[in-house]
């Protein structure tokens, strides 16, 4: 599996839920949010635009998504929604990694470019390293309709905060791709 079909695995509505637990403050928390993963053409207008606002050229998309999210998490009780678009970009010789161009990060809520990799077992790995942080996320198909995800936060201060989330897809069965 590719970045590609990764992405294409990915495409529709799911149901989220994630456990997270902070490691400084010795602190368990969950919550469960809808996404919506929307593939995007290479030519689409906003993968264009991405591309541009990193000096990249637009003709080394892969492909594109569009992720949107809405959820709550248990401590704070407030919506937690928003989308964001995601740009592979292949290094080049390679078939397995590059940069992801991101138009609103993860941890921080700014434009962020991290890197990706592809396993041999069909894991997508990122890591961004963001101004004051590191984070880093697997996420891998167990069956076409659960995709799981780990994820570690670190704070260059010394916080630390580890995740797990379960995807279920919702609706139809996504087609095995070719």
């Amino acid at each position: 599996m590719d970045i590609r079909d990764f992405f294409a695995q990915s495409a529709g509505r799911w149901f989220s839920q994630r456990t997270s637990h902070h490691l400084a403050f010795k602190q368990t928390e969950s919550g469960k949010s809808q996404l919506t993963i929307e593939l995007l053409s290479v030519d689409d207008p906003a993968v264009i635009a991405l591309c541009q606002q990193y000096d990249m050229d637009p003709a080394w998309a892969v492909c594109g998504a569009r992720v949107s999210w809405d959820g709550t998490m248990e401590w704070d009780n407030e919506k937690h929604e928003g989308s964001t678009v995601l740009v592979p970009i292949m290094d080049q010789g390679s078939r397995m990694e590059g940069k992801l161009l991101r138009e609103m990060g993860y941890a921080e809520k700014a434009p962020v470019a991290g890197r990706f990799s592809m396993g041999s077992d069909g894991a997508l790995t990122l890591i961004t390293e963001y101004e004051t942080m590191y984070s880093e996320e697997r996420l891998w198909f167990a069956s076409p309709n659960l995709r799981l995800r780990t994820s570690i936060l670190k704070r260059f201060g010394g916080f630390s905060m580890a995740s797990f989330c379960s995807e279920i897809r919702l609706g139809v069965t996504q087609p095995a791709s070719s």
